[in-house]
């Protein structure tokens, strides 16, 4: 009870100290603001308590600090221990900023004797992975005879033009008319297939305009002064002055900043078109090379090409895989199929489904069997109304 009141007396104490009249305490102020619960100043008056209720309330405040001192000190005893296994991530000061990400730096394989993509052979000293889609691939070093722009620029045009061919190749086959195709077999035109006069005209005109645009776009000074070109050389300056190889300052849709706006965004773009087009480079030689060596188009008898169940049917399955397997790769071996522990939970359940199905089919087994035989019963009945 004595508790309960000196609780409540020091709480009173406290509200009176808190709402002390300003102007008593701070000198005048308006009449429209008398009251105010701010801190106060260091001139401001002390509420004045009562002398008894002062030394029972100064008796009071040091039983709480003893009890308190107690609980403070097993709780500091506690964060002690926690803070040993806590640790605070301090970015290394190695960690690129965000005005790093804005050029593209050179040399990222000076510190790699051999080829990344054919590590039988020492790295191209061209090919330092500066530069979008460079793996150290140059096995007849046509890089140290020639100037590096120059390939790059013929690699990354015969690249986009791969990429048109191998889509329109069985897109005309499929679709075209027969009068523009070659043969009884109804094949593309092409250098090894042949052409007839329409397509003959057909092509040589859009060889034509690509051979203007190719020209107008050939030497790498054209793209300086474009919005893309500034962009280019801001991100090359530490490599050289030229920008880009295959700037055609053309990207209408804005997806060449998809990977952020950035030298490094960009770059990725880069890498992403060449991958592409160099897959779509080795597929257009493997179609000329088919028909030219068969005689046959290539989306006859294709189920990339034609209605078919196996396609459905391998998409599927691939799917089922994934979500039961991984493939991963480890330093020593290659495609190492492995079980994933959802995959594990999910195994279970279809055999859990499984045993369910099966001990249903158990009793099912009668029931088929009297419909067996109720069946032949019908029939001999159907043959002996036949027979009269």
């Amino acid at each position: 009870m004595k508790f309960s009141a000196a609780i409540a007396a020091l709480f009173m104490a406290s509200e009176a100290a808190a709402f002390v009249p300003v102007a008593s305490r701070a000198g005048a102020v308006p009449n429209s603001v008398r009251y105010s619960a701010v801190a106060e100043p260091e001139n401001a008056e002390k509420a004045k308590v009562p002398a008894g209720l002062e030394k029972e309330l100064n008796s009071l405040e040091k039983e709480i600090e003893a009890v308190n001192g107690d609980e403070k000190a097993e709780q500091a005893k506690e964060v002690s221990a926690s803070l040993e296994t806590v640790k605070v991530f301090v970015p290394p000061p190695s960690a690129p900023s965000i005005s790093e990400w804005d050029r593209i730096e050179p040399g990222r394989y000076n510190d790699m004797e051999m080829s990344l993509a054919m590590p039988m052979l020492k790295r191209p000293s061209k090919l330092d992975g500066t530069h979008a889609g460079d793996y150290g691939f140059d096995p007849l070093g046509l890089t140290e005879s020639n100037d590096l722009y120059t390939m790059m620029e013929a690699e990354v045009r015969h690249a986009r033009l791969a990429m048109i061919a191998v889509v329109a190749w069985p897109l005309s086959e499929l679709v075209a008319p027969d009068w523009m195709l070659q043969g009884s077999n109804h094949l593309a035109p092409s250098v090894l297939n042949g052409f007839n006069p329409a397509s003959f005209l057909a092509t040589a005109a859009i060889f034509a305009g690509l051979g203007f645009f190719e020209f107008q776009t050939s030497l790498r000074i054209n793209s300086i002064g474009t919005e893309i070109g500034k962009k280019h050389r801001a991100d090359m300056q530490d490599v050289w002055k030229y920008g880009i190889p295959g700037d055609y300052n053309f990207d209408p849709l804005g997806l060449y900043d998809s990977f952020g706006d950035s030298a490094v965004g960009r770059k990725a773009m880069r890498e992403l078109e060449i991958s592409h087009g160099r897959w779509a480079m080795v597929a257009i030689t493997a179609f000329a090379a088919w028909e030219a060596a068969t005689g046959h188009a290539v989306v006859e008898n294709r189920m990339f090409f034609e209605p078919n169940a196996l396609l459905p049917a391998l998409g599927v399955g691939w799917f089922v895989f994934n979500q039961i397997y991984e493939i991963k790769n480890t330093d020593q071996y290659m495609f190492q199929i492995e079980t994933t522990s959802e995959g594990e939970m999910r195994l279970e359940e279809a055999n859990r489904k499984m045993a369910y199905l099966a001990e249903s089919a158990k009793g099912l087994g009668p029931l088929v069997e009297s419909g067996i035989e109720t069946a032949k019963g019908l029939k001999k009945k159907v043959d002996e109304f036949q027979e009269q």
